[in-house]
């Protein structure tokens, strides 16, 4: 036989022979037969030698556990907060108008004279801001330090009140207008006639046919306030009327008043801050012209009323028109800025 026939051979005896895996030692506890043991005893061997009552147990619910899976401490309000204060100017400027309006109680306990008592007319009109007049003189002698803070009160609480009821009414207009395809039709000719005609004429007429006292001319400034909150309102509304939740709400015969409050006015949360904060600053501004125009008649002191009297006198005594603009733009500014700063917090995409 010769050589490559015994290499041949040799081949397929290795072929067929059989293949050992030498590093798998089988285990002589493998090769025993199950046996059962207690659950919950530890088993140290293989899990494939495992009786199956030992691999499989049933777990234990509890109620109150499984709500903790879902359970979240995520809060609107506390996020919005939280996200406020990382605006630094907004929140120095917001502590400025606090502080300035809390003076503005204690500013007349400070003083030495009262709003209206003139100490001594004859000689005491237009004095410079010196040590016991603090702010100076008006024309007939009155402290014009008590003039100026009784005025930045009376004008703060006047905006507040005009600006919430001309975004409340603009704000309930908005989304009925919005919603409501049978009434667009009305609240739209209704817009346009009020806003094509300038509003200075409106203020006029009711103030020479019904009065210039300040709750005549507050109710005017929230009749022919609400018109630009309405048309911001109500172009939002049409983003969100035909979302699936509202058609499935109005298939279960939802109300409307629940419809447009619990479903649509969540969102509508940012800009109708954002418009309450300019309102304010406006307000004051709004009224600081009519009075300036002599179209509103109020007895009492306020921004507008001094800034109108110092119009006349501003060569002979300028202070008696920087303070109270010093009070005004300071009040200006600062809602400006909380306005934005509150705005961009409310608004969920800006949460984490």
């Amino acid at each position: 036989m010769s050589r490559k026939q015994n290499q041949k051979q040799k081949t397929v005896q290795e072929m067929e022979a059989p293949v050992v895996n030498l590093h798998v030692k089988t285990s002589a506890v493998d090769t025993e037969p199950h046996q059962e043991r207690p659950m919950g005893r530890e088993y140290p061997k293989s899990r494939h030698t495992m009786p199956e009552k030992q691999l499989f147990e049933f777990a234990e619910y509890h109620a109150q556990d499984a709500e903790k899976i879902g359970y979240s401490n995520y809060s609107y309000w506390k996020s919005v907060w939280q996200n406020f204060l990382k605006n630094k100017a907004a929140v120095i400027m917001a502590c400025m108008f606090i502080l300035l309006f809390i003076f503005t109680f204690v500013a007349s306990a400070i003083g030495r004279y009262d709003i209206y008592m003139a100490p001594d007319p004859q000689g005491k009109s237009y004095i410079p801001p010196n040590g016991e007049y603090w702010f100076g003189t008006n024309a007939i002698g009155q402290d014009y330090w008590a003039q100026v803070w009784y005025a930045t009160r009376a004008s703060i609480l006047l905006a507040v009140l005009v600006s919430v009821g001309q975004i409340t009414l603009g704000v309930i207009i908005g989304l009925v207008w919005g919603y409501v395809r049978k009434l667009d039709r009305f609240f739209t000719e209704l817009y346009n006639l009020i806003d094509n005609i300038p509003t200075i004429i409106y203020m006029t007429l009711i103030a020479l046919m019904v009065g210039k006292n300040m709750l005549t001319m507050g109710i005017a400034m929230v009749g022919f306030g609400w018109l630009a909150t309405a048309r911001n309102v109500r172009n939002l509304v049409f983003m969100y009327r035909d979302r699936e939740y509202n058609l499935a709400s109005r298939c279960l015969g939802t109300k409307l008043h629940r419809i447009l409050f619990r479903n649509i006015f969540p969102y509508l949360v940012s800009v109708i801050i954002l418009r309450l904060a300019l309102a304010i600053p406006g307000t004051i501004a709004y009224e600081t012209t009519l009075t300036y125009l002599g179209l509103m008649d109020i007895m009492m002191p306020s921004l507008g009323n001094l800034l109108a009297s110092a119009r006349a006198v501003f060569p002979r005594a300028s202070y008696t028109l920087w303070f109270p603009a010093a009070i005004v733009s300071i009040i200006t500014i600062t809602f400006y800025l909380v306005g934005n700063a509150f705005s961009d917090a409310c608004d969920p995409r800006n949460h984490v």
